[in-house]
């Protein structure tokens, strides 16, 4: 956000007199004059699963908290205190908000962080990286790298109509479907499931067969259609996801 020296200083004058006043509308204006700010740090984290209306949202709310602990006293820019806040809430709500499975904390970390990678490396090469190109700039190892690839598919993506209790493994989509009868409701689960997969490509039906119904790894999974493990991991996830927004579409 390019400000001339005019408005930045009547900006400090503004951030001075609400420290000292704590007057709701000097908050408002300081909040709604760098709105622009939260709007293009929230577009930084789209492509990621979530709408950029709650995105932005959820940036707004950080700038609002930046905005009441911001001390012009420090003699700090505004954008540069309110930067790592505005990121920070964003990384939460991806964090605490995106999850269908319990996965370690740790672990959804590391996927956010991977992707980023992922996405500055695309950009970068003009292809999709390797492993060990993601592990060398992400300063992680290649089966760290593979585990936050990996945990994208619980990323979410959730049962049609299983409940499981927090302390069971949730294996996915598919796994969850008819673990309360092994017969009928696994038969109708699958029926009801049918009608979905015929909508993935061939590949990726016979991806999701091998990896939820004859519980083969990712990696056997790779050897068989001749394609990197990490290829596998996006697949798996992108096929999940679009399996969910059938599921909802199918719901309304």
């Amino acid at each position: 956000m390019k400000l001339d020296r005019t408005d930045k200083e009547a900006l400090n004058r503004t951030f001075l007199e609400f420290a000292a006043t704590r007057r709701p509308e000097l908050r408002d204006e300081l909040i709604e004059a760098h709105l622009g700010l939260a709007e293009y740090l929230a577009r930084r984290f789209a492509n990621r699963g979530e709408p950029l209306d709650d995105l932005v949202q959820v940036a707004s709310l950080g700038l609002v908290k930046a905005v009441e602990r911001f001390d012009p006293a420090r003699g700090l820019e505004f954008t540069t205190f309110a930067t790592p806040t505005i990121v920070g809430e964003l990384k939460r709500h991806f964090r605490d908000k995106g999850w269908a499975v319990r996965v370690p904390r740790r672990v959804q970390e590391l996927h956010l962080r991977v992707t980023g990678v992922i996405d500055d490396l695309q950009l970068e090469l003009g292809r999709s990286p390797t492993v060990a190109e993601i592990a060398v700039r992400a300063g992680t190892s290649e089966d760290e790298v593979i585990e936050a690839v990996d945990a994208g598919s619980a990323y979410r993506s959730s049962s049609l109509d299983a409940s499981r209790g927090d302390d069971e493994e949730s294996p996915g989509l598919i796994g969850q479907l008819g673990d309360l009868d092994p017969g009928l409701a696994r038969a109708e689960s699958r029926a009801g499931l049918n009608p979905l997969l015929a909508e993935l490509p061939q590949r990726e039906q016979l991806m999701l067969f091998l990896r939820f119904y004859e519980g083969k790894t990712q990696s056997e999974i790779a050897q068989r259609l001749g394609i990197s493990q990490m290829h596998v991991s996006r697949l798996l996830s992108r096929s999940l996801e679009r399996l969910r927004e059938l599921a909802e579409a199918g719901e309304r």
